[in-house]
């Protein structure tokens, strides 16, 4: 699977941003789509994940009520999309796929490029 992650840019705090995710050559080991951070000296970390086939959605607690995952399968598109931000957003934003439920970057399968968001204060 090839992924290409986009959408990111410099906003202020409280503002939103809209990430995309195009997907191509998914195989039947690509049942999820993930969204991950790395913010500069820090691990990569889980940020949102859903189900391609159902929908379903899973969040990391800091991400809650304020980011949102979905996707358009008829585009094979992965959105991410973020509302009040915060200047702790701050991070290179990836989306990556994996045949399970997973939270660590240890458990993603292929890995897009990722996209910069940076959050004034």
């Amino acid at each position: 699977v090839q992924l290409q992650a986009s959408g990111g840019g410099l906003v202020q705090a409280g503002g939103s941003l809209r990430l995309s995710c195009s997907v191509s050559g998914l195989t039947t080991s690509d049942n999820f789509m993930n969204w991950f951070r790395q913010a500069p000296g820090k691990e990569r970390e889980f940020v949102a994940s859903i189900k391609w086939r159902e929908g379903k959605t899973w969040y990391a607690d800091f991400v809650k009520g304020r980011f949102t995952i979905s996707r358009i399968a008829a585009k094979n598109t992965v959105y991410l999309q973020m509302n009040s931000l915060k200047p702790e957003d701050t991070a290179v934003y990836f989306c990556a796929s994996s045949s399970g439920v997973i939270n660590t970057a240890a458990g993603a399968g292929s890995w897009g490029q990722g996209t910069q968001v940076t959050v004034s204060s």
